[in-house]
């Protein structure tokens, strides 16, 4: 009696992935990436005064908020699920100065919002902006001298920044400003003022980009004097990717906790790359004028906002992401809870 022949099964028709998609069930039960609540980090814009929402025509549907409004929306996020918020104060210009000195002053704006927040919302971290373009007259990250961005200087001024944001309760410093060598100094100040538990999340790989427009406009750096480069001296150039790996690796080396990429939709290949390369806790942010888009054009019914959105910040997490920054963590939290 013959035995039945077996045939190896090496193609279509034996091979029909189709088969997993067909039921809503097993779509789930063999889902790559999961995106949840937890993921997101929502960026506000601080204001001095009270009860103030004050809108941004660049960012339709995100304002700039009192501190007591602040308050408010911090507790909807934590209702949410939502575990941070990433802080950044629009001040009033006529604290702005060529030194910068606002930025570590003790009752300036950050300090106090972050003192209010930690007060009455205790559950959730908040993370500070340590640049100093909101500061300066000029709109740059960092102190110049002369026709240029003094990295020296600059990192001198941003460790100052950062022990007064200590010293108000952040949790998290996070410089943006991309100068050499500023994270090994604040991690060494941290540690001799005794805040050795405060987290440094380096903007490691930031790059010079056209997508910082709407942001600019809240915290109103206009860049009128930027000079002919912009901020291409110390922001990275787009066509890079090898070096946002240098990047990282020093940032790490000096005492980095976790790491960004910024933008974040355009450089997506970088932010993969920075994931597997390190495998260490890897940021994306959804900036303003990424936002932007997909509100306009989500506004003007040429996509569809609401799926769009999630596959968004599914891509973010697909590419690597354990937290994504970005200024519709409510929309996007409102719609994962259904």
């Amino acid at each position: 009696m013959s035995r039945p022949s077996i045939i190896s099964p090496t193609g279509f028709p034996f091979t029909r992935p189709r088969r997993t998609r067909m039921a809503e069930w097993s779509r789930r039960l063999v889902q790559e990436n999961r995106l949840s609540a937890a993921d997101l980090i929502w960026p506000v814009f601080v204001i001095e005064g009270e009860k103030e929402a004050r809108p941004i025509s660049g960012l339709p549907g995100v304002s700039r908020l009192t501190i007591d409004l602040l308050i408010e929306q911090a507790k909807r996020a934590v209702d949410l699920g939502i575990p941070a918020i990433a802080l950044f104060p629009a001040i009033d210009p006529a604290r702005k100065s060529d030194d910068a000195v606002e930025a570590w002053n003790p009752d300036a704006l950050m300090h106090r919002a972050i003192r209010a927040l930690k007060k009455a919302v205790p559950g959730i971290g908040l993370i500070g902006d340590v640049a100093l373009d909101p500061y300066t007259l000029h709109g740059h990250d960092g102190i110049v001298v002369g026709d240029r961005v003094d990295n020296d200087e600059s990192v001198a001024a941003l460790v100052k920044m950062s022990l007064a944001q200590a010293e108000a309760g952040i949790d998290v410093i996070a410089p943006s400003d991309m100068m050499d060598g500023r994270i090994g100094a604040i991690r060494e100040a941290l540690e001799e003022n005794g805040f050795s538990q405060t987290l440094i999340l380096s903007y490691a790989a930031k790059y010079s980009s056209g997508f910082y427009g709407p942001f600019r406009e809240a915290l109103g750096v206009t860049g009128a004097s930027y000079g002919p480069q912009g901020k291409a001296t110390y922001q990275m150039d787009p066509a890079n990717s090898d070096e946002a790996l240098q990047e990282v690796a020093i940032d790490l080396q000096e005492g980095a906790d976790w790491v960004m990429v910024k933008p974040g939709l355009p450089y997506l290949d970088v932010l993969h790359r920075v994931k597997e390369t390190f495998a260490v806790p890897t940021f994306a942010y959804h900036v303003s004028g990424e936002y932007a888009m997909w509100k306009a054009a989500s506004e003007a019914g040429y996509i569809d906002g609401k799926r769009t959105l999630l596959e968004t910040m599914m891509a973010f997490k697909r590419a690597g992401a354990d937290g994504i920054l970005t200024y519709a963590a409510l929309e996007v939290a409102e719609l994962l809870r259904g």
